[in-house]
């Protein structure tokens, strides 16, 4: 399981609701939020990676369209990430997963070269794919009312998951910055 952005619900709820049944997760952090208001600091990420949870990146200062940052920044965002995040744990950081869901292969490039092995971008499919010795992983999200008895390849859930995303996918191509306006509106009820 991966949780993004790091905040502060992270340690211990999520972890003390994982580690009962001998589950591990994915904690990928925004490292420029670390130890600001709802977000971990610093001991909540060690606790996590030493109780046997993975820590990785999702970026420095989650970019609202990451894949619309030119390459210079795309690079910053990731290895200051990775960086800071191995300060931190004292190990180095490869995982990592894309803020927003705006993935393209140029994210995939900075990453690999800020020495991410790991990315998970927010494309429901079970698909990988290597870009400059990183391996790129979609995944699946849970979501609220969904029931926990659905078998793991049970293909109604992740066929409505794709559908979902791809016209996602279509808006914020078509949309760009009128797509993440309108997003705020709905979420914030404005």
């Amino acid at each position: 399981m991966t949780f993004d952005d790091g905040g502060s619900s992270a340690w211990p709820c999520i972890a003390s609701l994982l580690e009962p049944v001998g589950w591990k997760g994915h904690f990928l952090i925004t490292a420029g939020y670390v130890g600001t208001l709802g977000f971990l600091g610093k001991d909540e990420i060690r606790a996590l990676r030493n109780s046997g949870h993975i820590i990785g990146s999702h970026s420095t200062s989650h970019p609202e369209r990451i894949s619309a940052c030119g390459w210079q920044e795309l690079v910053k965002e990731w290895d200051t990430s990775v960086k800071t995040l191995s300060d931190i744990l004292g190990e180095a950081v490869s995982v990592a997963s894309v803020p927003g869901g705006y993935y393209s292969r140029k994210v995939a490039e900075a990453a690999a070269t800020a020495g991410i092995k790991v990315l998970f971008n927010s494309e429901p499919t079970t698909k990988c794919r290597w870009v400059d010795g990183c391996l790129v992983l979609g995944r699946y999200s849970m979501q609220r009312g969904m029931s926990p008895g659905i078998p793991a390849g049970h293909v109604s859930p992740r066929l409505k998951q794709w559908t979902w995303w791809n016209a996602k996918r279509l808006g914020k191509s078509l949309g760009g910055n009128s797509w993440l306006r309108m997003r705020r509106v709905l979420l914030r009820g404005e």
